[in-house]
């Protein structure tokens, strides 16, 4: 365990996610119960005398010397006190643990709007990375990295007036089974096959409702996730598509994705299905091409079935196919990697999305991670540099990036894609630039609004995660979008 002491509580989600990042997968607690703690640290913020504003920072790790630093800040400034108080965290940290972090002291989620923000200013690319360094610690290729990146969403993102467009996403909760990672809003479709139908009435509901809620902007785009919508059956899947032409204008949407993520949710009737309602895009995610790891992560479908609903999805004629890894899963190792990407080259996907195993609360994997051990840090980075390659390999380059809290190595998800098979969908939720209108049990409305001069301001409307509250509670959903938007 990581003992955490802090005096002013509302810093202390940021030390603590500087905390994760270098004790990845321990508890971290904030008390001073007797136990045994593999490191202390306390975080002192105050004001000295003669009026100076300190912060102060100290910290051991069992069988090593503590060691201690202060530096002068302004307290009335919150956010450049907290970038003061996770140098010098990460600096004692770097010096007890013997090594450093790829992103340095950034621990949001959303890393891309940081430069995205400095070349909107005018800054050069190349200043902005020097900028990402001195002010973050990001290591040098990251910070590079982050800011290529950022201008390549830039271009993308040119020429959309986002306070005239809007996109929608819609949930479908369901899965053939629930992998051992996962925290999403998502139940085991065999569970829960008899309230099927009531809950895509209560989606058409809110479909309906929402159709006026945004009037006035065009549609930019649209994206079903879950869950696994596939999960459903294709008479199911049919009355969701049809109910979206029905109630939205889609002659100005630009992309229109779908996840298929389980190849054990996926066959052609499906597939056609979402072909003929103008589907573009949509996901066949193997995780890994090991089968032992599947077994191990509850995926519950085979490499060979990978392979099959790929196929399928050719053969239905979709030529924007993407598909999700996950470096750092229970077992493996970059020979594990480097097999999976072996096989994902083979099959020429459009699009691939490399994630790091981010051990979530709610997880099977994290409430039983003894039971389940991960590579360390530098093999996991190995991993991601293997799957690297193999997007280069296969022609594509990265387009989007966001990070996890409790993420392994420290590290980040990076979507990679062939130019103009990007998903312009992942771009706006990350940016966050634009509304997105949020449907089904577990959607997060999120209305960009115009600020008062750092910016937009952004609120998020909730609907219930549970799929039973969701369809007791449909009308309440909806009011609560319309109660928001009508006073906005």
């Amino acid at each position: 365990m990581v003992r955490l002491k802090i005096n002013l509580p509302e810093y202390e989600n940021e030390a603590r996610a500087l905390l994760m990042a270098f004790f990845y997968g321990k508890k971290i607690v904030s008390s001073d119960e007797p136990g045994e703690y593999s490191a202390g640290i306390t975080i002192l913020l105050f004001k000295v005398q003669g009026g100076t504003d300190m912060v102060h920072v100290s910290a051991y790790v069992s069988g090593k010397e503590s060691l201690s630093d202060a530096a002068e800040c302004d307290l009335s400034d919150r956010s450049a006190t907290g970038n003061v108080m996770k140098r010098l965290l990460h600096g004692i940290l770097s010096e007890l643990t013997g090594r450093a972090t790829p992103w340095g002291i950034l621990t949001g989620v959303r890393p891309s709007k940081i430069p995205m923000t400095y070349l909107e200013r005018g800054m050069s690319p190349e200043d902005s990375a020097k900028e990402l360094e001195s002010e973050y610690l990001i290591a040098p290729e990251r910070a590079k990295m982050l800011t290529r990146l950022a201008e390549k969403e830039r271009g993308l993102l040119s020429g959309i007036s986002f306070m005239d467009s809007w996109s929608l996403y819609a949930g479908i909760p369901f899965c053939p089974s629930i992998c051992a990672y996962c925290s999403f809003s998502s139940f085991p479709i065999e569970k829960w096959k008899d309230e099927v139908e009531s809950y895509i009435d209560a989606l058409l509901k809110e479909m309906a409702a929402a159709k006026d809620m945004m009037s006035g902007r065009k549609l930019l785009t649209v994206y079903f996730g879950g869950g696994t919508p596939t999960s459903i059956s294709s008479r199911q899947l049919y009355r969701v598509m049809e109910g979206l032409h029905r109630y939205f204008d889609l002659s100005e949407t630009i992309e229109l994705t779908v996840e298929a993520g389980r190849p054990d949710s996926v066959d052609l009737e499906k597939l056609k299905v979402l072909k003929d309602a103008g589907v573009g895009r949509i996901s066949v995610n193997p995780q890994s091409m090991n089968a032992a790891t599947l077994e191990i992560i509850g995926r519950r479908h085979s490499p060979d079935d990978v392979k099959n609903a790929f196929g399928m999805a050719r053969e239905a004629g979709f030529d924007n196919i993407n598909m999700d890894i996950i470096a750092g899963l229970p077992g493996e190792d970059n020979s594990h990697m480097t097999r999976t990407v072996a096989e994902i080259k083979e099959l020429g996907p459009d699009s691939l999305t490399v994630h790091c195993l981010a051990l979530k609360r709610a997880s099977f994997l994290n409430q039983n991670r003894e039971k389940f051990p991960v590579a360390g840090d530098s093999e996991i980075m190995k991993m991601t540099e293997t799957a690297r390659e193999g997007a280069i390999e296969l022609g594509m380059e990265p387009y989007y990036l966001y990070r996890q809290k409790n993420i392994a190595g420290n590290l980040e998800n990076t979507g990679y894609a062939l130019r103009g098979k990007e998903c312009l969908y992942n771009i706006l939720i990350m940016e966050e630039k634009q509304s997105i209108l949020a449907l089904g049990a577990g959607g997060s409305s999120k209305f960009v609004l115009p600020g008062t001069g750092k910016g937009p301001r952004i609120e998020r409307v909730m609907n219930v995660k549970s799929v039973r509250d969701y369809i007791d509670r449909i009308d309440e959903m909806i009011l609560r979008k319309e109660d928001f938007l009508g006073s906005n």
